[in-house]
């Protein structure tokens, strides 16, 4: 307490020079202070500081009344005192606030000096805690109580991401300094045609993220096919991205807390994909309370909760499944109608022209679990599990000339996943995070031919295994260090099975890939500049292959309303999805993965460059993107033809030049938004007759305008999308024998379809109980007016009539919506 040097001096002449000091008077008894000397407290100190210092000194107690009156009082029995300072390992200045611990109870805080002191108990065990540090334990059984602790806490190393823009496109959507996009569903507000915070429904209001075919599981970033997308969930990837066939999102929306995506310059941790990068996690980052929530809407309904276990775990639930087993909405016979037209399902009475009978039973469910462990300061656990599967069964059946002829097939698709995860903080410096994961992948298709009484099994199935370890070291508060190792394995089956004529063959490959990763990354707030380099350097065992992936982000803010992007990145992928007959699977779900042998099937590599202006000023947006991207390796078996290379198998590439533009404004309850897209997208197969034509996921042209307004508890959205029709190929009538038809094509894509066109509706309300229940209630309308949008069109020889005749397939008709939750 730094007390004067010299000779003890009487306690009643130190107590008359703190009262002439401070201007306060001292009230005791005589008797209590007799014959008590010490040496004087520092005339430095406060009030406070000294009448600790005589506290600790003596076997007195001081009441400090209003800093006017102190009452001295002897304490009978003297109970011993630990007292001492909390600093910041980081900068070793006092933590005011902190809070010490004695089995479950608070005994202290620290004030602004970082000082604490209690009388001792018998409780041996002392927890130090404040925000923003990682709690201390220590043993006070015998600690000297002459003696003040020092006691040292290191911050905790929570990296919050830079935000360069919020509420854009509509709130809970933001863009960071990185360049991705994050999207916070519990912060959600509405878009034109989502009553609920769908991941991969949202993300095509992304300018440059498109479904050609309407579907979550034909999203088409930046040209690229869907397969080239890596999706995560919790760190498992996703082979399977959507209930309904494609019209719905498997995962679910009232359950994510962070939605990452990236159209360029993702992180050197992110592998095995040749575009677009889409990172789902339900983790909280704050700690939250138990919460649940049901809901149901005309598709399906799900349940959620969460419970807090203790202080430091808590597990997470939800399931959700669909109502189609018991009563068929006007919106799943819409979905229906869409999914299964032009399929085989929907052939068979094209075929047969007398007593068609079809019988149809469609569901899916969705399920995770999540458990949640803090283990001592430094450490968590996590465990999170995700079942997804769909089920649908056929019987179809006609009498044709007093024959029954019948049709049983069912088709069944699901993806298991799981991933265990620990974190350590082993200092304010560095931390290290490890992840095991496992996804597993199962299409099945059974289907009977009542025609020579076949019978035709078809088997997909995906394993996929690994490990990441990433460490990340904080040298300064600018600069932090990151690298890892991460490894890899993919196991593909496919199989077929015919029983007429015979016919068997199952085909598996295995793929273990090793990886390394160096990350650094540059962040100074004042001079306004991001700098993130790093790169990924992949090993393939089975061809003895190095792929260095070096990867750029670069943020620069010329003044505090423009700043100047740019994003680079050079990605490799193993897996793809291919089509082998346009009527695998029914027709419905086509496509297979495979895994590439290095030859026929190469490995895809891609490089992409983007350079964007980013404004922002007054509730003005602006942000203008121009990029270049270039996929090698694809094979014409993965991009879905129904033209002449339908059974062409040969190699190639696709490059696509493009600019991408959104202005956004702000004003009061309002916000509106315009966007434009245009790409040009060409394949280029040099072993190929035509070499260089439009990619069939080519839209040269997308407008996309919005409008919203929120306010308290409600919400309601208007938008409409226009495209350019997508390529397609059109027939050569002057070489075609009306007698013998043969399709004969002209150049691949030599055409497009007609312009697509769409206008949406979504409006939700939500009210809260005086006992705390919330209830929300949502309408949403898919092509409020009704336009027959042509989204597909191919040729086929008809087998009833010998002649050629053209196909289209469709979108989605009016299409309604409503949904009810409650949540308490």
């Amino acid at each position: 307490m730094g007390q004067e040097k010299g000779k003890a001096v009487p306690f009643s002449k130190i107590i008359i020079d703190i009262e002439q000091q401070h201007h306060i008077s001292f009230n005791y008894l005589e008797d209590n202070v007799t014959g008590l000397k010490l040496s004087p407290p520092n005339k430095s100190l406060s009030l406070e500081q000294k009448l600790r210092y005589l506290s600790q000194n003596t076997d007195l107690s001081f009441e400090n009344i209003d800093n006017k009156f102190i009452n001295v009082y002897k304490r009978k029995d003297k109970t011993p005192i630990i007292c001492g300072y909390v600093f910041s390992s980081l900068d070793k200045k006092p933590i005011e606030g902190a809070n010490l611990n004695l089995a479950g109870k608070i005994y202290a805080s620290t004030n602004s000096d970082g000082y604490f002191e209690f009388e001792k108990t018998d409780k041996n065990s002392l927890v130090i805690s404040h925000v923003g540090f990682c709690s201390k334990r220590i043993s006070i059984g015998n600690t000297d109580s002459k003696n003040c602790l020092k006691l040292l806490l290191e911050p905790e190393v929570t990296e919050l991401k830079e935000i360069k823009a919020g509420s854009i496109l509509a709130s809970g959507i933001s863009k960071n300094t990185d360049g991705s996009f994050e999207i916070k569903p519990k912060k959600f507000g509405i878009l034109p045609g989502l009553i609920e915070p769908d991941a991969l429904q949202a993300m095509q209001q992304i300018p440059g993220v498109n479904s050609i075919d309407e579907s979550v599981s034909s999203i088409n970033v930046r040209g690229g096919t869907h397969d080239q997308n890596l999706f995560l969930w919790n760190g498992i990837r996703m082979f399977q991205t959507g209930h309904f066939f494609g019209l719905i999102s498997v995962f679910n929306p009232n359950l994510a807390h962070t939605i990452s995506i990236y159209k360029n310059g993702s992180s050197a941790f992110f592998g095995e994909s040749v575009s677009s990068v889409v990172a789902i996690s339900s983790t909280p980052q704050t700690e939250e309370k138990n919460s649940f929530s049901a809901g149901i809407n005309m598709i399906n309904a799900d349940v959620y909760g969460k419970y807090n276990l203790s202080k430091k775990s808590f597990i997470e639930i939800s399931a959700r499944k669909s109502i189609t087993d018991f009563v068929e909405t006007p919106t799943y016979k819409e979905y229906f109608n869409k999914v299964f037209q032009n399929t085989t399902i929907t052939d068979f009475n094209q075929k047969q022209n007398v007593d068609y009978r079809s019988d149809k039973k469609f569901g899916f469910y969705d399920a995770t679990f999540k458990y949640f462990q803090k283990i001592g300061a430094k450490d968590q656990l996590i465990l999170d599990l995700i079942t997804i599967q769909d089920n649908l069964e056929v019987f179809q059946s006609a009498t044709v000339y007093n024959i029954l002829r019948s049709e049983n097939s069912n088709l069944r698709q699901q993806n298991y996943g799981g991933n265990l995860s620990w974190k350590r903080n082993w200092n304010s410096f560095n931390t290290t995070k490890i992840n095991i994961y496992n996804s597993s992948y199962e299409l099945l298709g059974n289907q009977e031919n009542s025609i020579g009484n076949q019978i035709a099994i078809q088997e997909n199935t995906v394993n996929n295994n690994g490990i990441n370890l990433e460490n990340q070291h904080v040298l300064n508060s600018k600069f932090v260090l990151s690298d890892g190792y991460q490894f890899n394995e993919i196991g593909i089956t496919n199989l077929e099975r015919v029983n007429n004529p015979e016919f068997y063959r199952k085909v598996k490959d295995v793929l273990r890939t090793h990886a390394l990763i160096f990350e650094g990354k540059y962040n100074d707030t004042i001079s306004r500049l991001y700098f993130k380099a790093g790169a990924r350097i992949n090993y393939i065992e089975k061809f003895q292959k190095c792929i260095v992936e070096p990867r750029v982000q670069f943020n620069y803010g010329i003044n505090k309303n423009l700043n100047l992007e740019l994003l680079g990145e050079l990605k490799s992928q193993n897996s793809q999805q291919i089509i082998d007959l346009q009527k695998d699977y029914f027709g419905i779900e086509k496509r297979r993965w495979i895994v590439s042998n290095n030859t026929t099937v190469p490995i895809q590599r891609s490089r992409q460059l983007s350079l964007s202006l980013f404004y922002k000023k007054n509730d003005w947006l602006l942000d203008i993107e121009n990029f270049y991207k270039r996929v090698n390796g694809i094979i014409t078996a993965s991009q879905g033809f129904q033209n002449q290379l339908e059974f062409v198998r040969t190699t190639g590439d696709y490059e696509v030049l493009g600019t991408e533009i959104l202005i956004q404004k702000k004003l009061h309850h309002f916000l509106t938004w315009l966007s434009y897209t245009f790409n040009d997208n060409n394949y280029d197969f040099p072993n190929y007759e035509f070499q260089r034509f439009p990619n069939n996921f080519e839209l040269s042209h997308t407008l996309s305008w919005a409008v919203m307004y929120e306010k308290n508890n409600f919400k309601i959205a208007l938008g409409t999308r226009w495209s350019s029709g997508r390529p397609k190929t059109s027939t050569d009538n002057s070489s075609i024998n009306p007698s013998d038809p043969v399709l004969v094509y002209n150049r691949p894509n030599n055409t497009n379809l007609h312009v697509f066109s769409q206008v949406n509706l979504s409006s939700t309300y939500k009210w809260e109980t005086a006992k705390g229940i919330e209830y929300k209630i949502g309408l949403s309308i898919l092509n409020i007016l009704n336009r027959k949008n042509e989204i597909g069109e191919y040729y086929r020889i008809s087998s009833l009539t010998n002649s050629i005749e053209e196909v289209e397939t469709f979108a989605l008709q009016r299409t309604p919506n409503v949904s009810f939750r409650v949540s308490l």
